[in-house]
């Protein structure tokens, strides 16, 4: 788990000292060492970060060399089954001198080429100067877990694990893409490949690019299809599959040659990890849990203990107070990169901060929720699509024009008759998605006239490919793959990828091994929501192994004390933040709107916590990321 960096100056050198500076924005992403290399004549350079998981000795240190074959490699991540693949390629004639997987990414990519990417499961951004070919290799895994960003001018190619990395390279910060303010502000972070800075974008999930004499070609190798869950195997199938493939996953997620522990927060997601996990161990399991010190509502430390307890874990739990969260927000804006509405990323920095102290390793339940349904959401959606089925467009209509008049349109069951009288297509945005009215009423008439102009870059064209892909599915696997492209990529792996790396902290999450995530998409949704349960499949593979009472109790996830805190802790600081004259955000939202969000707020007349948490972390990026 490190950060890399590589830059091809198309005119002169690369300044090395710069370049060093660049790398160096991101120490946290490799304590243990760090290294460059540069070909002048080529006028390349490749940085690297390291936090050492395998083979930790020097023989490990990046960016490795592979003088033979004229090929240089700066990799982030974890190739799981590294070493099946290098017993293949011993077959092959080839020999290692290392233990560790970067080397068998490296010979992987001289025997298969860009097919090597087929061989691999795990987490990666990998970065491959190849010098015979006189190109860079650069590619990303199957579902995002490692992040990649790069920027192409007139002079230059950079990429970097964190787009700090490429801003410390530019003269000066580039501009705005407007457009995607509103993009953040109907989702929550920005879906696509392409960020706030002009020019700055991402290599997206499950692609590679090749850049050659000044031209970067991207190509797509790898991505999810629910066109064959269609052909119902029987429940029991799907529960067997999943569970194989689970243990399977965990079992890989074990190799590592430092300590390693679990992230338990008490929901089924990750005390399936570690009841999974508990008999493949002779010590004791490290587990590692948090809660706000704010009441029992926003704590689910005693249902982690419930787990510790039941598997015998060595179990280590901390408490953070609404003032430690409200000291940390400038520097989880600072970290995160880009502005994410992820508040639960905070508690993940603390509980990654804790679990520092005892392991290198930690592994987490992320992404159960995208393969197995299990948001609320989903089951709303699905009660939605069944109901206009029954009722017609016409019905639909009618329906929610006589409960707009009669109850008015903010009254949640106004809300899903409106979004009845929609398709699927148009009603599902996605897990984290804000009301087209409530940002509307925010936006100045000018900055709305603005992010209309088709000139501007825009997220709408890639969130409508999304449901293009998925026009034979069901309703179920249309979001499950929405979600899956869009909240999951960049907005939780997003936050556990910086989060734990801020902590120095490598982050595993065999919920999203390719193979699991493949097969989950070959169950029929109506096994996946099953008598009012999501996740059906994975409750009923861990009943017998986990408490019922686990099991089957409402989901919190890293719930967060925001609207409390916006009515005491944090309300003179985000009064002070949203209504000075010095407020950015007041060039595109009307300061007026923006006040009356917070008195409404503090007078408990509406919970507006999602919304003033959506600007606070907007106002502190652009504060920091433009001039």
């Amino acid at each position: 788990m490190c950060g890399i960096l590589g830059k091809i100056n198309f005119n002169g050198t690369i300044d090395k000292d710069r370049f060093k500076a660049m790398r160096d924005t991101m120490p946290y992403r490799g304590p243990d060492s760090n290294g460059l290399w540069f070909d002048d004549e080529e006028k390349i350079g490749l940085a690297h970060l390291r936090l050492s998981i395998l083979d930790p000795t020097p023989a490990g240190h990046q960016p490795r060399v592979e003088a033979a074959h004229n090929c240089v490699i700066s990799y982030n991540g974890e190739v799981y089954n590294y070493l099946e693949i290098r017993a293949e390629l011993e077959t092959k004639g080839y020999t290692f001198e290392t233990g560790a997987d970067t080397e068998v990414v490296l010979k992987a990519y001289l025997e298969y080429g860009v097919d090597c990417l087929k061989h691999f499961n795990g987490m990666f951004a990998i970065a491959i100067w190849d010098g015979n070919k006189k190109e860079l290799f650069l590619a990303r895994d199957r579902l995002g877990i490692k992040p990649v960003y790069y920027f192409q001018s007139d002079e230059e190619f950079i990429f970097a694990s964190e787009t700090k990395a490429i801003l410390k390279g530019l003269d000066k910060k580039p501009a705005l893409n407007v457009q995607l303010i509103d993009s953040y502000m109907s989702f929550g972070y920005i879906p696509g490949e392409n960020t706030l800075h002009q020019g700055i974008k991402r290599l997206m999930p499950g692609h590679y690019g090749i850049f050659k004499d000044g031209s970067f070609s991207i190509k797509q190798y790898w991505d999810l299809s629910f066109a064959n869950n269609s052909d119902d195997k029987g429940f029991d199938y799907y529960v067997d599959g999943s569970k194989k493939l689970l243990d399977s996953a965990i079992d890989l997620r074990l190799r590592s040659d430092v300590p390693l522990g679990i992230f338990l927060s008490g929901g089924i997601d990750s005390s399936a990890v570690v009841g999974l996990l508990a008999d493949r161990v002779t010590e004791p399991l490290k587990t590692f849990s948090i809660g706000y010190d704010f009441g029992k509502g926003f704590d689910e430390t005693p249902y982690a203990q419930i787990i510790a307890d039941k598997f015998n874990t060595d179990h280590h739990e901390i408490k953070i107070t609404p003032a430690q969260f409200k000291e940390f927000i400038p520097e989880y804006i600072s970290l995160m990169d880009e502005p994410v509405t992820e508040a639960a990323a905070i508690s993940l920095f603390f509980v990654a901060k804790l679990a520092k102290e005892k392991v290198t390793v930690a592994l987490s339940g992320e992404g159960s929720d995208e393969i197995f349904a299990g948001y609320d959401l989903y089951q709303y959606m699905n009660v939605l699509d069944k109901y206009r089925a029954v009722v017609g467009q016409t019905g639909s209509n009618f329906f929610a024009g006589v409960s707009n008049k009669v109850l008015g349109k903010s009254h949640k069951i106004s809300k899903y008759l409106t979004m009845a009288t929609l398709p699927i297509e148009q009603r599902y945005k996605g897990m984290s998605t804000y009301p087209d009215h409530e940002k509307e009423a925010l936006y100045k008439p000018e900055f709305k006239a603005e992010i209309e102009q088709d000139s501007q870059v825009s997220s709408r064209d890639y969130t409508k490919s999304l449901f293009e892909k998925t026009k034979k599915a069901d309703a179920l696997s249309k979001m499950l793959y929405f979600d899956t492209k869009t909240w999951l990529v960049d907005d939780l792996l997003i936050k556990a990828d910086r989060m734990s790396m801020a902590a120095s902290l490598e982050l595993r999450v065999p919920f999203l091994d390719y193979r699991l995530v493949e097969f989950a998409a070959t169950i029929p949704s109506k096994h996946k929501i099953k008598k009012g349960e999501g996740k059906y499949p994975l409750k009923k593979m861990m009943e017998g192994i986990l408490p019922n009472d686990i099991i089957y109790r409402k989901k919190m996830g890293f719930p967060t004390p925001l609207k409390l805190m916006f009515q005491n802790e944090l309300r003179d600081y985000a009064e002070n933040l949203l209504l000075s004259a010095e407020t950015k955000l007041h060039q595109f939202f009307k300061k007026s709107r923006i006040e009356q969000l917070i008195q409404e707020h503090n007078n408990d007349k509406f919970d507006h916590h999602k919304t003033l948490w959506q600007l606070v972390v907007l106002e502190e990026w652009l504060r920091k990321n433009t001039d």
